[in-house]
């Protein structure tokens, strides 16, 4: 295993609640956020849960992979779907970095289009 995620969600839980301490406005408006999102009674929990974990694995952020991944398996989330949720994050990213990679060419053509020689010379930038 790479990391104790269970011990890394417990960090996480305490280091949270120091920020309470310090800043209870802080967290309660991201508690009350996050709520506000379940009471429209629209995706079931377990649904909101494989959608966070999809969205941390994009954003790269191991706090929230270990926090989803517990409140998915507890929702009742299998493997399977967990797998499933995290093909999407997967192909989105691909999707992203495609979208990017068109920005990329969109900036070199701009950049060409005002100096025909800036793609043959070297050094210019």
């Amino acid at each position: 295993m790479m990391l104790d995620w269970n011990e890394y969600r417990q960090q996480i839980s305490s280091a949270v609640g120091e920020i309470a301490k310090l800043s209870p406005d802080t967290v309660r408006g991201y508690v009350q956020m996050g709520g506000a999102v379940a009471k429209t009674g629209k995706l079931d929990a377990k649904t909101r849960e494989l959608i966070a974990l999809a969205v941390a694995v994009t954003r790269q952020c191991d706090g929230c992979i270990t926090v989803h991944t517990d409140a998915a398996v507890k929702h009742g989330a299998t493997r399977e779907e967990i797998v499933e949720a995290l093909g999407v994050a997967i192909a989105i990213n691909a999707g992203a970095a495609l979208v990017y990679s068109a920005r990329a060419l969109d900036a070199y053509a701009a950049r060409t289009a005002a100096s025909p020689t800036a793609a043959t010379s070297s050094g210019s930038q």
